[in-house]
């Protein structure tokens, strides 16, 4: 899926190893374990090939592309130090948290360092364009934070509202990589690749909520129930909240409320029968659809086969 981006990918992970030194060494610490434990690297994967979609040709500046790249890297970094922070969690990707490894101070501070990095770099590229792009997702992303946090523990947030969150907390960097490949390429697809980008970057929220109650710990690299635990009224939730019998709906609110894994079992057992999971696959097939149909007036190349294929990954992926 990725090989037309294979080698620029490569440079990316090398400006990434680079612009983490810094002359504290707990911060060298922190940021080094975090990034290179093991990501997809997806949001710099989408810019890389959305530039290429767009008709972006190497010998304008390959630099620049890297750098972007290596930007999203940092900042969808940052959210992650952050967010596990808020929630939490002690385990990503298999691994302990940076939170967990190191403690939540070290976790929030490495965070803004990485913030901060990113936008020295998005500085460097001297592009005004690119950096409005990039400090409007930021800003779209922390106020999406804060909507989920208010969310937490009521069961009263409904599908609209659960969606809004998405969009504006994980889908949007996607987008900014997606609309950032259209506007360095300078090709006037800007509009219909950040399009993309929301959608892919939604369906992939969606399946992260289906796999925390239907996939594997060792293959996901965290604990089954995780969102349930924090009282996440994600979608399978929702659509029993929605549906469910009295009983199966009185369950999950129950849960949703007071938090922690106790009630899992049960909770599994009213999304299984309500087929709350299959609901929210759907969901994620459509925006997948959308994806790719926001694609179709790109002439074909290796990236835009590149871009579909992710989209359908979005929806079929195991981890």
């Amino acid at each position: 899926m990725l090989t037309p981006v294979a080698d620029d990918m490569r440079r990316v992970d090398e400006v990434i190893g680079r612009r983490l030194e810094s002359d504290v060494p707990l911060v060298r610490e922190v940021a080094q374990y975090i990034v290179v434990s093991g990501g997809k690297r997806l949001r710099p994967a989408v810019l890389l090939l959305a530039a290429g979609a767009a008709g972006y040709r190497r010998e304008k500046g390959a630099a620049v592309l890297h750098d972007l790249a290596a930007v999203l890297e940092f900042i969808h970094t940052a959210t992650l130090l952050h967010d596990d922070v808020v929630d939490e969690s002690r385990l990503r990707r298999g691994r302990n948290t940076a939170n967990a490894a190191f403690g939540n101070a070290a976790a929030v501070l490495v965070g803004d360092f990485l913030y901060s990095r990113a936008f020295q770099m998005m500085v460097e590229v001297a592009d005004m364009r690119v950096m409005s792009v990039l400090a409007e997702a930021t800003n779209t992303i922390a106020a999406g934070e804060v909507m989920q946090l208010m969310g937490s523990h009521d069961p009263e947030v409904d599908e609209t509202r659960y969606l809004e969150v998405i969009r504006r907390k994980t889908a949007k960097l996607f987008e900014a990589a997606a609309r950032l490949g259209g506007v360095i390429a300078r090709s006037g697809d800007e509009e219909r690749l950040a399009v993309y980008g929301m959608h892919v970057g939604t369906a992939f929220q969606l399946i992260d909520d289906v796999l925390d109650y239907s996939g594997n710990e060792a293959t996901i690299g965290k604990s089954l129930g995780d969102d349930l635990a924090e009282g996440k009224p994600t979608l399978p939730l929702i659509r029993v909240l929605r549906t469910g019998t009295p009983e199966q709906a009185a369950v999950v609110r129950r849960a949703i409320v007071d938090g922690g894994r106790e009630d899992f079992a049960a909770v599994l057992g009213a999304i299984r029968a309500c087929g709350a999971l299959d609901y929210a696959r759907a969901a994620a097939q459509r925006e997948a659809d959308a994806a790719s149909k926001a694609l179709a007036p790109l002439p074909a190349s290796e990236f835009k086969r590149s871009l579909l294929e992710l989209a359908s990954f979005s929806v079929t992926r195991s981890s």
